[in-house]
């Protein structure tokens, strides 16, 4: 499931064509993703400008003129992809007639397509249909059932070693499944979560409460780091994910623990092997001799 990196990439590659566009056509293609559509969606979002594109955790937050907001969930498998219009038949060099543009045919599993006063066309194209769409009044946004029990953005003022220590305080949970626990801290999936402990030589099963102050603290720097990094380098792409523009992420040729059972552990002077164990269901992976 794309996490925040890939959710923050989207967002980014959307923001230069929908913000400040008119919806012109509104085109919903089935009843339903993993949940059903609101009521009248194509109307309620045909016409609408979009004022701006936002993320909270791994949803993306479109905020309309009409003072609701579009809230998109990519699921597991969900892709937004931009196509521009191209020339269609008959428009070659000394072609007799008008000039016409065609945007490619929707596909399969192009379930929502939204055509743009621009001429550009915004697709959510989704096979397994694991995500979600929902329209809600701007002004009461923070309190949709998906948002309203968010922790801080990691990225944010809000999540710094004195938030995280006080959540963590007491806490005989792993510091894996913490981590992990949208309540504390949004946006954070198995990926990242991977990735930062082992950049904090901290082993996942580790009870959450017995961690130091100075792992807490590099903890949240190693979270905001391996964050950054990742959306650099337009997120991991493993199965399903791609940029707007179809393209692949990169980052997960950057990874030292995710994915990696087996080989050697990257940790300069560590002689140890990356191990996969399994935690709630959910793979962690970690260095057994570097990371405690």
């Amino acid at each position: 499931m794309p996490e925040l990196p890939e959710v923050e990439t989207v967002r980014c590659g959307l923001a230069p064509v929908m913000e400040g566009q008119i919806i012109a056509r509104a085109d919903i293609r089935r009843p339903d993703l993993r949940w059903p559509f609101p009521p009248r969606m194509a109307e309620r979002l045909t016409g609408a400008r979009v004022l701006r594109l936002r993320r909270r955790s791994k949803y993306i937050l479109a905020d309309l003129s009409t003072d609701e907001t579009l809230l998109v969930h990519l699921g597991m498998s969900g892709r937004m992809l931009i196509s521009a219009p191209g020339p269609g038949p008959g428009t070659g060099a000394g072609a007799p007639g008008a000039f016409h543009f065609t945007h490619p045919t929707p596909e399969k599993h192009d379930h929502v397509v939204f055509e743009l006063a621009s001429g550009a066309r915004v697709t959510f194209n989704d096979a397994r249909r694991f995500g979600a769409m929902d329209l809600m009044p701007t002004a009461a946004a923070g309190a949709h059932p998906l948002l309203a029990a968010l922790g801080p953005e990691p990225l944010g003022n809000l999540f710094h070693a004195d938030y995280l220590a006080a959540k963590l305080t007491g806490r005989t949970l792993p510091i894996k499944s913490a981590l992990l626990d949208q309540r504390i801290i949004a946006g954070l999936g198995n990926i990242y979560v991977c990735e930062v402990l082992h950049r904090t030589g901290i082993a996942p099963q580790t009870r959450a409460g017995a961690l130091t102050p100075a792992q807490v603290a590099g903890i949240t720097d190693a979270v905001r780091v391996v964050l950054t990094e990742a959306i650099a380098a337009g997120g991991s792409s493993l199965r399903d994910y791609r940029q707007t523009d179809g393209e692949l992420g990169y980052f997960q040729h950057a990874f030292r623990a995710y994915g990696r059972a087996g080989e050697p552990c990257p940790t300069p002077g560590c002689t140890g092997t990356i191990t996969r164990i399994a935690q709630s269901g959910r793979s962690s992976f970690y260095c057994p001799i570097c990371q405690r």
